[in-house]
């Protein structure tokens, strides 16, 4: 079930919780931006695709969006894309020169409505003011989130995400035991690579990252979360380097779970 609810001002969550069987449930996040020229950040999943269009006209008709920023080109960012660009002739698309290429391979995009923006570079769109920036954990080449100035809210695409058993409205309501277990969690399956890293080299991106002091944090996969939780998140990912790998179920475990299946049938 998507559901809405306003983050900061001016700035509206469409969140699911998306079940992992025997793990936990992750939010996928979706959101809104209001403003002279209204912006969608990612549009959920394709299997909500009718879901998250009804409850998006609850917050905004889809007619009026301008822009669409796409933090990556996975299927749980990408759901109702191509219908929005295909309703709303007027949306432009704020993508990368490799976004575009991957998805192509799926639904191609409309170049005379793509946006390039790389990680380093700032626009304006309408009355707010974005600076594009590379997260410091990622599970697509071209992810790229943004600082977006007056609301000085951080949307970092799948970077500080958790799996959780219950997903709350913000992260604060989490306890410091289960956001940070949730979220080393998250990044050991997302960004495996994580555990290979250089350990001066990671700490370096965080302390980047730590430098934007934002006022909120919007992941795509945690509920939002202030300022405030910044260090402890970012000690989190920190963490993963050393944390146990993990290693999905196998086939054994597969067949089992289908055997459970018939016999409840």
């Amino acid at each position: 079930m998507i559901e809405s609810f306003t983050a900061t001002e001016g700035v509206h969550v469409l969140t699911s919780a998306f079940p992992i069987p025997g793990l936990g449930r992750v939010p996928v996040n979706a959101f809104v931006l209001e403003g002279t020229e209204p912006m969608l950040v990612d549009s959920g999943t394709g299997v909500e695709s009718d879901e998250f269009m009804r409850v998006l006209s609850n917050v905004i008709d889809p007619r009026d969006l301008r822009w669409i920023w796409l933090t990556h080109t996975d299927f749980d960012h990408t759901g109702s894309l191509a219908r929005l660009l295909a309703e709303n002739p007027r949306i432009r698309l704020v993508t990368t020169f490799l976004g575009v290429g991957i998805m192509s391979l799926a639904s191609p995009l409309p170049l005379d409505r793509v946006l390039f923006v790389n990680p380093g570079e700032t626009v304006t769109l309408g009355n707010r003011t974005l600076t594009a920036l590379r997260p410091p954990t990622f599970d697509n080449p071209c992810t790229t989130g943004f600082y977006e100035h007056a609301s000085r809210a951080l949307f970092s695409s799948d970077c500080f995400g958790a799996l959780l058993q219950e997903v709350p409205q913000t992260a604060e309501e989490l306890s410091a035991e289960e956001l940070s277990e949730g979220q080393v969690f998250w990044a050991t399956v997302d960004s495996p690579w994580l555990h290979k890293v250089d350990r001066d080299a990671l700490a370096a991106e965080l302390d980047e990252v730590r430098k934007v002091q934002p006022a909120m944090i919007l992941s795509s996969h945690l509920p939002p979360a202030t300022g405030r939780l910044m260090d402890p998140m970012l000690a989190s990912i920190a963490a993963v380097r050393d944390a146990g790998r993990f290693v999905g179920p196998n086939q054994a475990a597969l067949e089992q779970m289908l055997a459970g299946m018939t016999k409840a049938a």
